[in-house]
């Protein structure tokens, strides 16, 4: 659907009669836990949700990771909850670093390996989250992986991240991305841009730029050691790789933004996109070169037995200013677990 997402054409206005009724949806949901009339339930620790207006990947997955990693060094205690898409089933459960993307989700199973936080899965995230402190009462503030729709969950700081794809065509799901109307920025605790040049197109149709008052964040993710996937570990510069026929594989939200991250490496590469989350199989990956390079989200999911080496590239989320002592400042004087 994302090509569609990009204008307003044939497809996106017949979509659009849905669109609109969605977004009452939408609105009266939201109407309904401000009123009280469906409950909110707090933790007793702080809450960060970190999320999109948007469908689809915008660089929440890093932006988690580095706010994990980031809070572990200033002392804090962090623990992660996220729906697990993708995975099968919907129970709660935890996250081990042996797990699989088929039992907790690509991003969850990603994030628990990276930072080493305890990591609950579960479609009711106050049932992980209670899940995760009972386990886990160490823990003293809870990252919610895309989480920002999830108003049951009481949060104390809602971050939001925007790419360079902006809102597209700036209509409602299914006629376009949008998963809530841009005005929702307003209420937002801080907006994390990720890419150069987002905000010039981010388009936020009725709003004149960022909202007054609202923290703008700018984030880059640098990465040009790849990882070998399987034994022995070992690792890889991009200039190693140049010159050797590489496929290139991405089934992320933008597959376009890694492979650019690519070719600025300077590698040459056949590239392959496949729809975020999917789960890939031998036939998918049965290529003819010397090697695939691929994200760390994908690496997860690639079956053993596949015809050339693999190496997945991490990322690294650069924020500029500090975020994690903006967060760290919000949350100050909460009671720990």
């Amino acid at each position: 659907m994302t090509d569609a997402w990009r204008g307003r054409g044939p497809l996106a206005w017949l979509l659009l009669p849905l669109g609109l009724l969605f977004f009452l949806a939408v609105g009266v949901r939201r109407w309904l836990y401000r009123r009280d009339y469906l409950k909110v339930e707090r933790l007793p620790v702080p809450v960060v949700v970190i999320g999109n207006i948007t469908a689809g990947g915008a660089g929440k997955t890093p932006l988690v990771i580095y706010l994990a990693e980031a809070l572990c060094r200033m002392g804090r205690h962090p623990g992660v909850v996220s729906r697990g898409y993708g995975r099968d089933g919907t129970a709660t459960q935890k996250v081990g670093a042996s797990g699989t993307a088929a039992m907790a989700g690509d991003e969850p199973l990603l994030i628990r390996r990276r930072t080493g936080c305890p990591v609950f899965v579960g479609r009711d995230r106050v049932a992980a989250a209670r899940a995760l402190l009972a386990a886990h009462p160490e823990c003293d503030v809870i990252l919610c992986d895309d989480g920002l729709q999830h108003y049951r969950l009481g949060r104390d700081v809602e971050i939001v991240v925007c790419d360079a794809r902006g809102v597209m065509n700036g209509w409602p799901l299914p006629a376009g991305p949008l998963r809530e109307p841009v005005a929702r920025l307003r209420g937002i605790d801080a907006l994390v841009l990720n890419g150069a040049g987002t905000l010039a197109r981010l388009n936020l149709p009725g709003l004149s730029g960022v909202p007054d008052g609202i923290p703008v964040f700018c984030m880059t993710l640098a990465g040009e050691r790849f990882q070998c996937v399987g034994d022995p570990p070992c690792t890889r510069m991009a200039t190693e790789l140049a010159g050797l026929r590489l496929h290139a594989v991405a089934g992320i939200g933008d597959p376009a933004r890694f492979f650019a991250h690519l070719a600025a490496l300077g590698l040459a590469c056949e590239t392959h996109s496949f729809p975020d989350h999917h789960r890939y199989d031998v036939a998918d990956l049965s290529f003819v070169g010397d090697a695939i390079v691929t994200t760390e989200k994908d690496a997860v999911k690639f079956p053993a037995g596949l015809p050339l080496p693999v190496w997945a590239l991490p990322v690294e989320a650069r924020i500029e200013p500090e975020l994690a002592q903006f967060v760290v400042e919000r949350i100050n004087g909460r009671p720990p677990a």
